[in-house]
């Protein structure tokens, strides 16, 4: 059986958002549906979105790193969102695994997002039914398209290469090796659904930053450590005048 995933290097994953955009736009115009953007330029803006990539510190200053963590649908090999569908809206395809959300039969009452344990279930605020990342399908069996080009929109547009996309059930392609040879793990596995989809851990890197380093070279305080000490001398008018 065919299990079609993503693998997401952390390593070199910079947070550019270019998954974000690039799914935005490609399943707004195509058979997913527009995605709702409400306010997009304004102070509060708010919408639908497949995919979303986190952003946070680890370690302790002054040794701390900053992880780019991107998180969509993980499409799950026994996703807890299916048997809670009331209306079968929700389903996973024996032929690839991808689980997909049939509009016509979502009501959106939102019993898949709260029985998802990663919060990537969605409510489309204008159409009133779930959304959730659908491995671009329309696009990955295009007979029209070149091979090179039938894969998820956010693996195309990454710019670092962070994004693989194939079958994680063949032991020969490039997921499995990259999961083999970088560690790869699941995302919270004690919840037992089986997420498809792996992160490839970042690697650690030895960082040592001296004192010295903590001190800004152009800080005009520095300039005051510098001069001589001595005893304080009482400023008259012409020493304030002569500077």
């Amino acid at each position: 059986m065919t299990q079609l995933s993503l693998v997401i290097d952390l390593n070199v994953c910079v947070g550019c958002h270019a998954c974000v955009t690039s799914c935005k736009e490609w399943n707004t115009s195509g058979e997913a549906g527009a995605l709702a953007d409400l306010m997009p330029y304004g102070k509060d803006p708010t919408g639908a979105f497949f995919n979303r990539v986190q952003t946070f510190e680890v370690g302790e200053y002054p040794n701390t790193q900053t992880v780019h963590f991107p998180k969509s649908c993980l499409h799950c090999e026994d996703p807890p969102c299916v048997p809670v569908c009331p209306t079968g809206a929700s389903y996973k395809r024996a032929a690839d695994g991808i689980v997909l959300v049939d509009y016509d039969k979502c009501i959106g009452c939102k019993y898949c997002a709260w029985a998802c344990p990663y919060g990537v279930r969605e409510v489309d605020p204008m159409r009133k039914v779930m959304t959730k990342c659908t491995l671009c399908v329309d696009r990955i069996y295009d007979d029209a398209l070149p091979d090179a080009e039938r894969k998820p929109a956010c693996v195309l547009a990454c710019p670092t290469n962070a994004r693989l996309f194939g079958d994680i059930h063949d032991a020969d392609s490039n997921v499995s090796q990259a999961i083999r040879d970088n560690g790869g793990y699941q995302l919270q596995p004690e919840w037992g659904t089986k997420p498809a989809n792996h992160y490839l851990p970042r690697r650690k890197t030895a960082i040592t930053i001296h004192d010295d380093e903590l001190i800004r070279a152009d800080n005009p305080l520095s300039k005051e450590l510098d001069r001589p000490t001595g005893p304080v001398k009482e400023q008259t008018l012409d020493d304030v005048t002569s500077w």
